[in-house]
């Protein structure tokens, strides 16, 4: 079996990395930028649509709203990256909000956050490879016709990327990151060129459209209402600017000044393209609507349910470059590979904030351990498993998806700067230095603006994305806050049990006997080992013990015992019902009964295969029974291996794969051998 996964497994993934080479896979900024910061670089693909869309609502009168909107993004989104590098520098170890929290609100604050984080990270891969199915399906029909086998398909494919490492797919995913926010930029500066110097009249192809408002004349209220859910869907611009803060570790040295600047960076970019798009789709009289087959309107005639909506990047780049040029072509292209690469954010915080939890016993303890490249593999495959489910569940349907996101990331914002306040306050209570002092002020100043700005935008996305799908998401949270409750309450209480006392016990006192059985069919090689081995314990009392299953069987291992001689006595056990496992727990917990404070061994005798299927031939019972054995207090199960020659044929070919040698490097181990041998004469 190993085999024949071990090829494979290192042809997808590449040869296991050793552990003191961790620190050639930590990230330089240029590459954790991609890394790090593809999902909130890449939102402005859609964050702009979804603003537009819920306008539209109200009909195209709405639509000059959209720049005070995308002010109130900038502003909000100024603030969460001004907060986090506080958060940066104060907790550099990686545990992001989820330590914060839990550092200064205790471990059910923690808790709720990391429960928010897990699930936001889960619909960051299923939101982003939706959407850019969507992206890629308004140019491919086999893509549109098979959405969710596409989007499971990029999501194998990012899970083994990643698998190889976050430094290998960090340097893959640089070029298209870099080449989509390198297109975006030369997009709004082309566009603002033609319409401002060159005067051009550049025009969307829906320019020409109309809008059926579903709810026209909305004024008071209702207005109000529409404007913050129309707010709250132009904050997905906001997801995963915290995976920096959980990523910290990745970074080199310094890790807290690089992620700091890397923040700034990602923070700069993300709101200068925001802006760029929303100026531009607002000057090419872009025009978008939820349901657009019906909403949209082209001299008098709705376009009908086979009308394909374009995303707002892709039209306002039609309308700056034209359509088919070379320039519309590469950013389309880019748009579609950073939304699949945007995932990649969710790779990165998701096993490392597993790793994290399952070090304070909050999730099993295999998504603490690195795999063979160095990676938290076990949580890699988890946040696959979770994303491909959503993504079937949801059809791979970003607008439906899009309805759960955002309610987790303010969750955590919320809680975060909250505790990073109460941080603030716990240093300033033991401070003296005035300018240290001033700096903490400062800081807790920019925590709390932050706290508040973010816990307002949450009661925002509460009230208005609630109905639409929010609640599956906070369904989705406390799943997670439950299931690592109960984790960690398993794990606590196991640790009690097992602790070793200060005083003696009865797991230290010698037992008085032991009573070992040796569990034979047919006097066999294997058998003779084991009895020949049991010998060796030196038991109190020792014993053959056969189940009487054929009667004809049964009688010649009698023949046979006696023949031989063996000095060991020989139970037969009788199996009316042709049974060999409860026949023999049945016996073991009779010889308990009698002498509680003696000990069972019970010995099996055990084939030793060369081939994976062969397993299934052999040892089937013996398996049965130590299962069931397991459960026996004071029975302890010992197993006397007997290696048949398909295990020495095993051995020798796990020796010949070992003492293989790569092309020229036998030619280069004789000459150093000679080397040697030449200067020890």
């Amino acid at each position: 079996m190993s085999k024949l996964t071990d090829v494979p497994k290192r042809i997808l993934i590449g040869r296991a990395l050793r552990s003191d080479r961790l620190a050639e896979t930590l990230l330089p900024k240029r590459v954790a930028l991609p890394v790090f910061a593809s999902d909130p670089l890449s939102s402005v693909a859609y964050a702009p649509g979804e603003v537009l869309l819920v306008l539209s609502i109200a009909g195209l009168s709405a639509y000059h709203f959209s720049p005070w909107i995308a002010v109130a993004v900038v502003v909000l989104m100024f603030t969460v990256v001004a907060s986090y590098r506080q958060n940066v520098h104060a907790y550099p170890s990686g545990g992001g909000d989820y330590e914060v929290a839990g550092t200064n609100l205790g471990p059910r604050a923690g808790l709720t956050v990391a429960s928010a984080l897990l699930v936001d990270y889960v619909l960051t891969v299923a939101v982003s490879i939706s959407s850019g199915i969507e992206n890629l399906g308004s140019a491919v029909p086999f893509v549109v016709e098979n959405k969710v086998a596409c989007a499971v398909g990029v999501i194998v494919l990012l899970t083994l990327m990643n698998l190889r490492g976050v430094r290998e797919s960090g340097t893959l995913f640089a070029i298209p990151t870099y080449v989509f926010v390198a297109g975006v930029f030369l997009m709004i500066a082309w566009g603002a060129f033609r319409g401002v110097v060159l005067g051009d009249d550049m025009r969307a192809p829906t320019a020409d459209f109309e809008i059926k408002p579903e709810h026209p004349g909305l004024a008071g209220f209702a207005l109000v209402f529409l404007l913050l859910r129309a707010f709250s869907s132009g904050c997905a611009a906001l997801t995963g600017v915290e995976a920096i803060s959980n990523g910290v570790p990745a970074f080199r040295k310094p890790k807290a000044r690089n992620a700091a600047t890397t923040l700034a960076m990602m923070g700069l970019l993300a709101v200068t393209m925001f802006c760029g798009i929303i100026a531009l789709a607002s000057a090419t009289d872009v025009r978008m609507a939820e349901n657009p087959g019906k909403d949209l309107v082209h001299n008098g005639v709705p376009l009908g349910p086979d009308y394909v909506q374009d995303p707002v990047i892709s039209q306002v780049a039609e309308a700056v470059f034209g359509h088919g040029s070379f320039l519309f072509i590469v950013l389309a292209a880019a748009t579609a590979l950073v939304l699949f690469l945007a995932a990649n954010t969710a790779y990165n915080g998701f096993p490392l904030l597993g790793s994290i939890l399952a070090q304070d016993r909050y999730l099993p303890r295999q998504l603490h351990t690195r795999g063979d490249r160095l990676a938290f593999s076990n949580g890699i495959v988890l946040l696959a498993g979770a994303a491909t489910l959503l993504v079937w569940i949801y059809g791979a349907d970003s607008t439906r998806l899009i309805q759960l996101y955002i309610v987790g990331v303010f969750v955590s914002f919320t809680l975060s700067q909250t505790g990073m306040v109460r941080h603030w306050n716990r240093l300033l209570a033991t401070e003296h230095d005035p300018v240290a002092r001033r700096r903490m002020i400062r800081s807790r100043a920019i925590n709390a603006f932050g706290a508040f700005f973010t816990g307002l935008v949450l009661v925002v996305v509460l009230l208005t994305k609630f109905t639409h799908g929010a609640w599956v998401a906070l369904l989705g949270m406390c799943i997670f806050y439950a299931t690592m409750t109960a984790i960690r309450r398993h794990y606590d209480r196991v640790a009690e049990e097992i602790a070793a006392p200060d005083t003696p016990s009865e797991d230290t006192v010698r037992p008085s006997r032991v009573h070992s059985v040796v569990l034979v069919s047919k006097v066999h090689r294997p058998a003779l080992r084991a009895l020949a081995y049991a010998k060796l314990l030196r038991s109190d009392t020792l014993e053959a013990v056969s189940v009487n299953v054929d009667p004809e069987e049964t009688r010649a291992l009698r023949e046979e015992w006696e023949r031989r001689g063996i000095d060991v006595p020989l139970k037969v056990l009788d199996s009316p019902y042709r049974e060999v496992t409860r026949p023999v727990i049945e016996y073991v917990k009779s010889l308990r009964a009698q002498s509680p404070r003696d000990v069972v061994s019970v010995i099996i005798p055990e084939y030793v295969v060369g081939h994976w299927y062969e397993h299934f031939l052999h040892n089937q019972s013996a398996l049965r029974l130590k299962g069931r054995l397991l459960f026996t207090p004071g029975v302890m199960v010992t197993s006397v291996p007997y290696q048949l020659e398909s295990s020495e044929a095993a051995k020798l070919r796990a020796r010949r794969r070992q003492d293989w040698a790569a092309p020229g490097s036998v030619r280069r181990g004789p000459a150093e051998r000679a080397k040697d041998s030449s200067s020890r004469t």
